[in-house]
């Protein structure tokens, strides 16, 4: 049995799925789960009564910098999940995507995302067929699953990352330097398709945020992260 945290942001003047996604959580009958959440309310805002919130943020924060309020003591858990608060998954959902990373030797992954999600990078969208992909690049959401030794490398986020655009390219280099693997999930696909991309905060801001983070860190180029090494059937 491992000891799991999962971390997340809702935004609670918007449609969500934050319930949904604690109830899928809370259904692990093979791990014990932590649930931390920090409900974002711009100006005092919508519904903030999750029972798992630990802290209602009324000024526009970035996404990561509240994560890492949530993940302070990230390094007494074996897995950290980091979840979006407007997916949708099954109830086993927790359970398969651990069994399947720790069968392939994932140290992080994702599950793959449904055909019919919002989806950026065509890479991420599940292969029906497939049980698992080791791939060179693992999005930053909206769900993120980190082994301990994969924790340690990445966390903390720093206030830097901003939205968090361009981790992405990052992480698969410090995951291949440290001899790590990393992947996605097929078989057990999430669905993103409550709220587009984009709709909490200013793209340009992000971007340039991006730009920013990656003239200071080893990165890979989109083409050299959009590779699939390993196929599992």
């Amino acid at each position: 049995m491992a000891r799991i945290l999962a971390a997340g942001v809702y935004m609670a003047e918007k449609p969500n799925t934050v319930a949904h996604v604690s109830l899928c959580l809370a259904l692990s009958k093979k791990h014990r789960v932590e649930q931390r959440w920090i409900a974002l309310s711009p100006n005092g805002k919508g519904a903030c009564d999750h029972p798992m919130t630990l802290a209602v943020v009324t000024e526009r924060t970035p996404k990561f910098q509240l994560l890492d309020r949530l993940l302070i003591d990230a390094q007494d858990y074996d897995w950290i999940l980091l979840c979006d608060d407007d997916i949708e998954l099954d109830f086993d959902a927790i359970d398969k995507l651990i069994d399947y990373a720790t069968a392939y030797d994932f140290a992080l992954c994702q599950p793959a995302r449904t055909t019919d999600s919002f989806t950026d990078h065509p890479l991420v969208q599940v292969l029906p067929g497939l049980k698992a992909r080791r791939t060179r690049f693992v999005e930053i959401g909206p769900f993120v699953c980190m082994r301990r030794d994969a924790a340690k490398l990445l966390l903390p986020f720093g206030n830097a990352c901003g939205m968090g655009w361009g981790l992405d390219f990052v992480w698969p280099q410090i995951i291949e330097d440290a001899k790590l693997k990393m992947g996605i999930i097929d078989a057990v696909p999430v669905a993103h398709r409550i709220r587009p991309p984009v709709t909490g905060y200013n793209y340009e801001s992000a971007r340039r945020e991006m730009d920013r983070l990656l003239a200071e860190h080893p990165h890979l180029t989109l083409e050299q992260a959009f590779t699939v090494i390993e196929a599992y059937l």
